[in-house]
């Protein structure tokens, strides 16, 4: 089997079922993690949880590994894209402004910015099709934005479509460094996101004085909900998600995140009893519908026409 990254043919392509696990272990840990980001946000302004973040994932792993053989200029692309574009803004959405399990749908038009990314460096053009499946999500995302209330609002909505731009941004970025150790890879790109975070925090989260107060004062909920962050999602989570990156083509890895609303909506409707109405389900099966034409309508179509 071709375990290139670069596969542009159109045969079948299946992961490997320890590779599948992998997928599922990795979405699952992102869809709860709305639920850690949202407890956590109690205790900490957004800006400085995600300096904490970054700063734990990097600490003190880089001591111990090697500082991976790619461009400095890739390190801090991919640490800026992933640490300040998506958790810093992802998390200053969820401080009131998107529910948690909202944020972890909207943020799976990452998906198109990864694919369309792809298509961008490979020179090409968009097909019917997939202006088709954009056309059904943003209907998806059209709908949550006519039911913006108190707690999804308009600007909520917005910031987490950025994330998932700069969560493309970040996927490409880490498939363009190859094939490399990717703990070592998200280690060290930690530290470019680490400055901007805290500069950002002091700037605009009130001073020194109220930083050094929440970090004081907060709870050990607080901090374990860091060092999940910290460890679960940025260290294994991350880390593996490039790994798989580097191995398959983005197109077969890239549906793997299809799930993470599912575990996302799931658990803030049980852990933090977010509503679960019937425009928002349509909203999910709309998004979710259009990610998935875009990424399996050209296999479906062959499926089709053996049978017509």
């Amino acid at each position: 089997m071709n375990n290139s990254p670069h596969l542009t043919t159109k045969q079948s392509y299946q992961l490997p079922a320890s590779h599948l696990l992998l997928a599922l272990a990795i979405v699952a840990v992102w869809g709860t993690n709305f639920v850690v980001i949202k407890v956590s946000l109690a205790s900490f302004p957004p800006f400085l949880f995600a300096a904490l973040r970054y700063t734990f994932a990097l600490l003190p792993l880089v001591f111990f590994m090697p500082r991976p053989k790619v461009s400095w200029m890739n390190l801090c692309v991919y640490g800026l894209a992933v640490g300040v574009g998506q958790f810093g803004v992802l998390y200053f959405a969820i401080d009131g402004r998107i529910s948690p399990g909202l944020a972890s749908l909207v943020i799976q038009t990452q998906v198109f910015f990864t694919i369309g990314f792809a298509m961008f460096f490979a020179k090409e053009g968009l097909r019917r099709y997939q202006a088709v499946a954009v056309l059904i999500a943003m209907t998806g995302l059209g709908i949550i934005a006519l039911h913006t209330d108190a707690t999804t609002t308009f600007l909520g909505l917005a910031l987490v479509v950025f994330t998932g731009f700069s969560w493309g941004v970040a996927n490409t970025t880490s498939r363009r460094a190859g094939s490399i150790n990717m703990l070592s890879y998200v280690v060290w790109a930690s530290a470019f996101a680490i400055p901007p975070l805290f500069a950002i925090s002091l700037m605009f989260e009130g001073g020194l004085e109220q930083m050094s107060l929440s970090i004081v004062e907060a709870p050990l909920g607080a901090w374990a909900g860091v060092l999940w962050q910290s460890w679960g999602n940025t260290l294994f989570g991350y880390a593996a998600w490039g790994w798989l990156l580097s191995k398959h083509p983005a197109a077969v890895v890239a549906p793997a995140p299809l799930l993470v609303p599912i575990f996302g909506m799931g658990a803030s409707a049980f852990f933090l009893g977010e509503a679960l109405p019937s425009w928002k389900v349509m909203a999910a099966g709309l998004v979710i519908a259009g990610l998935v034409v875009n990424l399996f309508w050209p296999s479906l179509r062959v499926q089709i026409a053996k049978y017509f």
